[in-house]
């Protein structure tokens, strides 16, 4: 049961009704056990992965860049990148986006060489991504195929932890626009992109995107809340793209 889209018994600003607050304990799907829903957002500690690929399917196509940049409130806390040589030639469609040719990967190992250093830059964080399923699935493909997904996941890593999406918000909060990739999003919030298509360069637009909607009235404030209204928005969309399929 849900009353202003929050959670049990909460006002759109997260805060629960002062006669019964202490009668509430909302458990929210979609969070890391590390932080408790009542967490505030802003506090939490982020890690956003951004990864540069072979293709457009994430269950086949291969990783030739990913950075993971730990964030905590309004900072940058720690960042990390690296190129992957993904044993095949890189498309000439896929190195026109990035920029990111054969010669620029071939002095480098494949990913299971740069795999645990990733591991040990997500852990414990809360994963963020623009578009996040998609670098959620090639970052488990990529774990998959050299046996490393660990028995003991962070985060990022299990099944049951929604990553923080701005592109999910973007839709909700400049649903006018007709364009909602990061480099149009970022260019509207006045926030500085650098080399679009990069790894680094769009994981820390993702996070200072992210920072701007976090201060909408119109997002919540807690985490347990955040999470639940990301996941009404993202079905929201996905039952309106499947409307529009039928015609």
């Amino acid at each position: 049961m849900r009353m202003g889209g929050e959670g049990i018994g909460c006002f759109p600003t997260g805060r629960h009704y002062p006669g019964i607050a202490h009668l509430l304990r909302v458990v929210a799907a979609g969070l890391a056990e590390e932080f408790g829903g009542e967490h505030a957002v802003d506090a939490l500690d982020l890690v956003c992965i951004d990864t540069e690929t072979t293709g457009r399917d994430p269950e086949v196509d291969r990783i030739v860049e990913i950075a993971c940049v730990r964030w905590r409130g309004d900072g940058e806390v720690e960042r990390t990148s690296w190129l992957v040589n993904p044993g095949r030639p890189i498309p000439k469609e896929a190195s026109d986006i990035h920029g990111i040719n054969d010669d620029a990967v071939k002095d480098v190992g494949g990913f299971g060489t740069v795999a645990a250093d990733v591991l040990r830059a997500i852990a414990g964080a809360i994963p963020v991504a623009y578009n996040a399923e998609y670098d959620r699935k090639v970052l488990v493909a990529e774990l998959a195929r050299i046996g490393l997904l660990p028995e003991k996941p962070p985060p990022a890593l299990r099944r049951n932890v929604e990553w923080l999406d701005p592109l999910i918000w973007a839709r909700e909060l400049q649903k006018t626009e007709k364009s909602r990739t990061l480099v149009e999003v970022a260019e509207r919030l006045g926030v500085t992109h650098g080399q679009a298509h990069r790894a680094a360069d769009d994981a820390i637009a993702t996070l200072e995107v992210l920072g701007v909607f976090r201060r909408d009235p119109r997002v919540p404030r807690t985490y347990g809340a955040f999470v639940q209204e990301q996941r009404r928005l993202a079905r929201l969309f996905d039952g309106e793209r499947q409307r529009w399929r039928r015609f």
